[in-house]
């Protein structure tokens, strides 16, 4: 009978084996400056955690760390930092636009990168359904995302 320290060993291994690469966007890697000092923020805790995950030679740690410094590492590498034009009087990357739907109800979305994206803070990746149908509109101009109109009715 085999012991139960090697099955489990041999679990693990098949584990880290089986880890896979995180997936990158296709897509340009537009980030604006919080989300550019995210990335490095990001990479620092990473590379923090590997030293006490090889401190302690947990080897699933340092293959899901490993992993998640090449995603961020690449990240960064293609990382174009963007900002709006302050006078523009239309929806451009990084900036924050508020819409309205036909029911009156208002949401203010700021357009962000992919890995900044966040629509629980109000904040949408600027390949979304949304801002695509927003981007290049000014106020007044209406979009439309899942057969829903939205009127652009201010930015800030």
């Amino acid at each position: 009978m085999m012991s139960r320290a090697f099955t489990r060993e041999d679990d693990n291994e098949s584990a880290i084996n089986d880890l896979g690469e995180r997936p990158v966007s296709p897509h340009r890697n537009l980030v604006t400056e919080q989300g550019l000092a995210k990335i490095d923020e990001t990479i620092a805790g990473l590379q923090a955690d590997m030293g006490t995950a090889q401190a302690e030679t947990d080897r699933m740690r340092i293959a899901v760390l490993s992993r998640d410094l090449r995603y961020w590492a690449s990240r960064r590498e293609t990382a174009e930092l963007a900002a709006p034009d302050a006078d523009s009087d239309v929806v451009r990357f990084g900036m924050s636009v508020t819409i309205e739907d036909e029911d009156g109800k208002r949401r203010t979305w700021k357009v962000v990168g992919e890995d900044e994206a966040d629509a629980s803070t109000g904040s949408i990746s600027h390949v979304s359904p949304m801002a695509q149908a927003l981007f290049g509109k000014g106020v007044g101009d209406v979009a439309t995302v899942g057969g829903k109109d939205w009127e652009i009715v201010g930015f800030g």
